[in-house]
């Protein structure tokens, strides 16, 4: 794992660099970040401050981003398979079509996020906050949902999704 700073990945990207896996860049300031197809994979974002960026299709397979601030960030067919997103912000995100498969999106705070066709299979949401959020066509099975906040959220189906009494649905019981 190599720390990088923000500024040196944003001068490599621009000279065409896209492979970045495995690197280490927690707390840096990437506001406004325009990293599209950047590889990010099995590298740590915990903390970083990455709001209004955009990630469209990148690969953050396996990546830490533990308490990431990522509100109104384009994640648009990005890889999150596997993904560490607890406690991130990522109000009003736009995380359509993107693959969520196994990720841990506990405690994270999805309002108003897109999540339109969206593959989050076997995702832990326990406790996140998806009040407002798109989750029509989203893939849902075996999504862990218990204390999850669906006020006033589109849903698809949740016939295969794991809920318990302390999920809120979208009519706010």
């Amino acid at each position: 794992m190599r720390k990088i700073s923000a500024e040196e990945l944003l001068a490599q990207y621009s000279e065409g660099k896209r492979n970045f896996d495995a690197v280490d860049l927690s707390e840096d300031n990437l506001f406004q970040a325009d990293l599209q197809e950047i590889n990010l994979s099995g590298s740590i974002l915990r903390r970083t401050y990455l709001p209004y960026g955009n990630l469209t299709q990148a690969n953050l397979y396996k990546t830490q981003l533990q308490d990431a601030e990522l509100g109104d960030i384009q994640l648009y067919q990005a890889n999150l398979s596997e993904a560490n997103l607890s406690g991130a912000n990522l109000s009003r995100a736009n995380l359509r079509h993107a693959n969520l498969q196994g990720a841990n999106l506990q405690k994270a705070n999805l309002q108003g996020a897109d999540l339109y066709n969206a593959d989050l299979r076997n995702a832990n949401l326990r406790y996140a906050d998806l009040s407002r959020s798109n989750l029509e066509k989203a893939k849902l099975t075996n999504a862990q949902l218990a204390g999850c906040n669906l006020f006033r959220s589109r849903l698809g189906d949740l016939s295969d999704a794991e809920c318990d009494r302390s999920t809120i649905g979208p009519e706010g019981y």
